[in-house]
């Protein structure tokens, strides 16, 4: 069993930062792959970035790429995303995630075991 929680959302104007943080318990939460996924009012949970163990693979969705960062401390069990530049449209709960899915599979959501709570991320035009 992996648990994850997430914090460090909140209200910021467009072109402002935030960093997202997902601290994961569990035997063995370090050997998952995490990603991170939002899901706006209305509209279906998306991918947003994972990184592998290793994090030597780190996909991202192409509306974020350039502005967000993905990055893990195996050591201290903690996975963060870094948002730059963010944008009205960037407006959703954000979602960690934990699993082990293939590189291939790594934006399917469906591949991903684990999920924490979310954390709402507002961004005002």
């Amino acid at each position: 069993q992996v648990q994850l929680v997430e914090s460090g959302g909140g209200l910021v104007q467009a072109g402002g930062s935030l960093r997202l943080s997902c601290a994961a318990s569990g035997s063995t939460s370090s050997s998952h792959v995490m990603a991170w996924f939002r899901q706006a009012p209305g509209k279906e949970r998306e991918f947003v970035a994972a990184i592998s163990r290793s994090t030597s693979a780190r996909p991202y969705a192409d509306s974020v790429k350039g502005r967000f960062t993905i990055s893990r401390d195996n050591a201290k069990n903690m996975v963060y995303l870094q948002m730059s530049s963010l944008r009205p449209e960037d407006t959703a709960v954000y979602y960690c995630a934990a699993g082990r899915p293939i590189v291939s599979a790594y934006r399917d959501a469906q591949m991903y075991h684990y999920w924490g709570q979310g954390t709402q991320v507002t961004v005002s035009s």
